[in-house]
C-alpha cells in the first residue's frame, strides 16, 4: 500500500467532514437504494459512508480503511450520528479479508490516486461485488485544479503536492487515469463521468484557504516535504501564506475536476 500523502492530522480529517454522498459520490446515487449491501473502500473519516448507510437502510454497509485510527474516528462518527447498519474493518483495498459475490455496491472515493496498484484494487473490489452490481469509483486530477488569482505560492503547493504524492507511491493525477484503469481490470461495461468540487463561494474559499494555511505547515505532507529535503520551513510558511492571501482576494475560485467511474460486473 502506497503511503498516504496527507496523514491523519486533525487538519486533514476534519476537513474531510463536510463530505456526503450528495457533493461526493452523486454519479453513484442511482445505485444507492434502499435494502442494497454496500463496501465503502477507504472510509476516512466516514462521513461520505454514515450517508450512503442512511441511503441503503435498511441494507448494510461495511467500511474499511488501511488506517486503524480512521477507522475509529469513522465508527465514533457513525455512533455519534445515530447511524447502526455499518460495519468496520481496517484492511488493503488489494487484498481485502471479503469474500467473493458479496456487495451490490462497492464505492471507492479519493482512494485510487493513494495506492501501489490501482488496477489490482479495481479487480478486487470486482471481486467482492456481486454479479449484476456496480463498482464506483472517484478521484481528483490535481493537474486540472484551477485557481485566481495565479499566486505562485499555490504554483509550489502544487509542485510539491505533486512531487511527494509520487514519492509515495500515488498518482495525483488520477481521475484522468480511471477508465483506462478500469478497463485494465476487466470490467467491460464501464461509463466515466466529470465532477467538479467549487470552491469560490466567499464562505468556501475562507474555509479552503485557512485549511490549507494550516495543513501545509501541520500535516504528513509538509512535515515529511522538509524530512525529506523537498521543502524548508521557509519554503511552507511562504505557502501557507500564499493560501490566506487567496482566500482573502474578493475574486479568488478554486476548482478541482474529478474522475468518476460506475463498473457493472457482468451477471
Amino acid at each position: 500500500m502506497a503511503r498516504y500523502t496527507h496523514g491523519q492530522h486533525p487538519t486533514v480529517t476534519t476537513s474531510y467532514l463536510w463530505r456526503d454522498a450528495e457533493n461526493s459520490a452523486a454519479y453513484a446515487l442511482g445505485e444507492i437504494r434502499p435494502g442494497r449491501s454496500l463496501l465503502d473502500v477507504g472510509c476516512g473519516p466516514g462521513s461520505i459512508t454514515a450517508d450512503l448507510a442512511r441511503r441503503v437502510a435498511p441494507g448494510r454497509v461495511t467500511a474499511v480503511d488501511n488506517s486503524a485510527e480512521a477507522v475509529e474516528q469513522a465508527r465514533a462518527g457513525a455512533e455519534e450520528a445515530g447511524v447502526a447498519n455499518i460495519d468496520f474493518l481496517v484492511g488493503d483495498v488489494h487484498d481485502l479479508d471479503l469474500p467473493d459475490d458479496t456487495f451490490d455496491v462497492v464505492h471507492a472515493h479519493q482512494v485510487l490516486q493513494h495506492v501501489d496498484d490501482p488496477v489490482r484494487a479495481l479487480a478486487e473490489m470486482g471481486r467482492v461485488a456481486r454479479p449484476g452490481g456496480v463498482v464506483a469509483a472517484c478521484d481528483s486530477d490535481y493537474s486540472a485544479m484551477h485557481w485566481y488569482p495565479r499566486l505562485p505560492e499555490l504554483d509550489s503547493w502544487m509542485d510539491l503536492y505533486q512531487s511527494m504524492a509520487r514519492l509515495n507511491g500515488g498518482e495525483p493525477d488520477a481521475g484522468r487515469h480511471l477508465l483506462a484503469w478500469a478497463h485494465a481490470a476487466g470490467f467491460g461495461e464501464v461509463s466515466y463521468v466529470a465532477e467538479v468540487w467549487n470552491h469560490s463561494a466567499p464562505d468556501r474559499r475562507a474555509w479552503w484557504g485557512g485549511m490549507w494555511a494550516r495543513r501545509i505547515l501541520e500535516s504528513a505532507m509538509g512535515r515529511d516535504a522538509v524530512r525529506k529535503g523537498y521543502a524548508t520551513e521557509e519554503e511552507l510558511a511562504d505557502i501557507s501564506a500564499g493560501w490566506r492571501r487567496w482566500s482573502e482576494h474578493p475574486d479568488a475560485v478554486f476548482v478541482i475536476p474529478r474522475g468518476a467511474i460506475l463498473c457493472r460486473v457482468p451477471d
